[in-house]
């Protein structure tokens, strides 16, 4: 198999390099001053066991990759930039071609669907950042994090076998799982609190909009019928796996939408976390204020260009 990764950024960065640096064929695709670098001097791949550069075939879109029968297609990219990429995709890649959503949320698979046959799910638990271009960092010890994968809507078969052999030979700890969309319905809920963190830091953890936003995510999610995996069972899975290390020289900061609005990247990944709640809310009768108060300014926070940290707690849950 050769791993075209679509998003080659923190996620995507480490997943393609640790794949390549275990012998697997990757093509990373980038844009702007990310792919300059990564074709200039190689991707600089950090971890908690040090520094590499490892040398790896790139592409500038998906249009640019010579596909071929033994392809997989693993998305990357952020929640709101999947449906540019899978328009592209489908133009291009051929129709039996396996796409993996290795992201987050739980809305890439359905879209990823529509356009192809074998679409399959990766549950991400990966401690990673983007520092800049060409460069990408991972914290999680002894292996860099947890990658579970499984078909979509539900099932395993022999492709998830092998891309979970492939992920374990990487470094990473990766199960095929027949019920992965449960795994990333509990993952949603977590991302629920990116928002929150990323306005107002770490203490948005444990505040009123996060518990708000928490309960209003188990409400709605319950209120449409869908089997989620229980707290209890996602701290099993993640039970002496792996803990968060420290890389040389690079301080973690916070998770993927912190990212977006450090980078000032203009965008966040909020309509596919805040916003699946925010849906199913409306679809089923469910009030979910916070989560859409929460969705609101975290988007314009990112069209603004604030910092991270820089709305204050009382700001986070909405007043009307």
């Amino acid at each position: 198999m050769r791993y075209v990764i679509v998003g080659a950024g923190a996620v995507g960065g480490v997943m393609g390099g640790l794949l390549a640096r275990a012998g697997c064929e990757v093509v990373l695709v980038a844009r702007g001053p990310h792919l300059e670098a990564l074709r200039t001097t190689g991707l600089d791949l950090r971890t908690t066991s040090g520094r590499e550069i490892v040398d790896v075939a790139t592409a500038g879109s998906v249009t640019e990759v010579d596909w071929r029968e033994g392809d997989v297609a693993v998305l990357a990219v952020m929640g709101q930039d999947t449906e540019s990429v899978l328009t592209e995709l489908a133009a291009v890649a051929p129709a039996e071609v396996p796409v993996i959503c290795a992201q987050n949320g739980v809305a890439n698979e359905r879209r990823a669907l529509r356009r192809f046959a074998a679409v399959h799910g990766i549950c991400v638990m990966l401690p990673a950042v983007h520092i800049e271009p060409g460069v990408v960092a991972a914290f999680g010890e002894p292996v860099p994090g947890i990658l579970d994968i499984g078909r979509y809507p539900a099932g395993r078969d022999p492709f998830d076998e092998a891309v979970a052999a492939d992920l374990r030979t990487a470094g990473f700890d990766s199960n095929p799982d027949p019920a992965i969309m449960r795994a990333k319905h509990r993952k949603l809920l977590m991302n629920l609190l990116n928002a929150a963190v990323a306005l107002s830091g770490d203490e948005a953890a444990a505040s009123p909009a996060a518990a708000a936003a928490l309960a209003e995510g188990e409400v709605a999610l319950t209120a449409a019928g869908i089997d989620v995996a229980t707290a209890e069972e996602d701290r099993e899975r993640r039970k002496g796996v792996f803990t968060i290390g420290a890389v040389e020289g690079v301080e973690r900061g916070g998770g993927s939408t912190w990212q977006s609005l450090a980078r000032r990247t203009g965008s966040v990944e909020a309509d596919t976390l805040n916003g699946e709640i925010v849906l199913l809310g409306r679809l089923h009768g469910v009030p979910t204020p916070v989560n859409d108060h929460l969705r609101r300014l975290v988007q314009r926070a990112a069209r603004h260009a604030w910092a991270p940290g820089s709305v204050p707690l009382a700001d986070l849950f909405p007043t009307s």
